[in-house]
Order: C-alpha cells, then structure tokens, then sequence
C-alpha cells in the first residue's frame, strides 16, 4: 500500500512537471506567434514600400524619357541654329573683310596726305616729288608691275620716302628692294626713309639690317 502511495506521489509530481513544462512551452510558442505576427506585418509594410518606390520608379522612368525626347529636339533645334550662324558669320566675315579691305586704301591715303607736313619738317624740304618705274623684271613685288614712291633730291642726296599707318617687317624688306630698284635704274644709291606712328619690333630689326632709316616720333 505504501509502495502504491509513494508512486502516486511520484507520478503526480511528474504530471505536475510536465504541466509546468506544457505551460512554458505554450508561452513560448504565444511569443513566437506574436513576433510571426509582426514580422508577417512588417513584411506587409515593407512590401507596400517596395510597390510604392516600383510605382515612383516606372513614373520617373517616364519622366527621363520625355525630358529625353525633348532634349532631342532642342539638340536639333540648336544644331539647326549654329548652322545657320555659321553661314551668317561667314557672310558677315566676307563683306567684313571686303570692307576692311577698301577701308584699309581710303585710310592709308588720307594718313599719307595728312602726313606731308610732317615729312617737310623731317627732311627739311618744301616738296616731295614722286617717282614711278615700270618693273618688268620683277624686283620687288616677284612679277611685272608699276613701282611707286616719294622722292626728295636735296643738295643732290637722294632721298626715298615711305609714309604708312604701320610698318611690319615685309613692308620694310619690299621698301629696301625699291630702293635697291632705284640705284639700278638712275645709278644713284638713295637713303632709306620710313615714317609711321607704329613699328612693328621684327620692323625696326629687319631696318637696322637693311639700312633703312625709321621715324616714329611724328610730333
């Protein structure tokens, strides 16, 4: 009888056990379904966030691609654009050029005529004549054509006179082959004279060389 009690005893206290088991495992198992129901809902969340960014996504997509085609036109419209200034601007660098060209004769006329005072008080002289030859053999221009330039002939030095807006170093060496042309034809070596308000540094170099004389205080 007592053998029977005591396992009674030991069994319940198993039962009391497993219950105590039975209840912290159905804890756990509430607890788990409690944290699946809020990771199922921030999956939910995260899924409407993920539809959401597709859906600004597929409109920025359509978005790009409109301002793409626009960008497009525009390109083509420029293009269009920058052909045409082109040929304006080659128009205008034509006539601009013509003008300059026949502005260019004008001005220098009116400076060389507006410069004879100038010259006078130079070389001390009341007039400058003017020589013309006809260069058939080429000397200085490299073909046929009609040499001019202002001579003085004082106490019988002879003098060439070149009066120009500005003086490059190519109007130096062409001045120095008149003047050579000039010794050949009259037998006469003259002095060199160039006048100008501006000389150019490889001018003044190119002179010093070829024993042209240049005056640029004007005043």
């Amino acid at each position: 009888m007592e053998l029977e009690e005591k396992r009674w005893e030991e069994n319940s206290k198993r039962w009391e056990e497993n219950n105590k088991r039975w209840e912290e495992n159905l804890k756990r198992w509430e607890e788990n379904a409690r944290r699946w129901e809020e990771n199922n809902r921030r999956w939910e969340e995260n899924n409407k966030r993920w539809e959401e960014n597709a859906r600004r996504w597929e409109e920025n997509n359509k978005r790009w691609e409109e301002a793409y085609k626009r960008f497009e036109i525009i390109e083509k419209e420029l293009k269009a654009l920058r052909e045409d200034f082109n040929k304006a601007y080659l128009e205008f660098s034509r006539k601009l050029d013509a003008l300059g060209a026949r502005w260019g004769v004008i001005a220098e006329g009116a400076f060389r005529e507006g410069m004879k005072g100038v010259v006078e008080k130079i070389l001390g002289v009341a007039r400058v004549e003017k020589w013309e030859f006809r260069d058939e053999a080429g000397e200085v221009y490299g073909y046929p054509s009609i040499v001019e330039v202002d001579v003085v002939v004082r106490n019988g030095i002879h003098t060439l006179v070149e009066v120009k807006s500005s003086i490059s170093r190519g109007d130096v060496l062409e001045f120095w082959k008149i003047g050579r042309l000039y010794e050949r034809v009259t037998g006469i070596k003259p002095r060199l004279v160039m006048i100008s308000p501006y000389v150019d540094e490889k001018a003044l170099e190119s002179a010093t060389n070829l024993g042209v004389e240049i005056y640029t205080q004007l005043s």
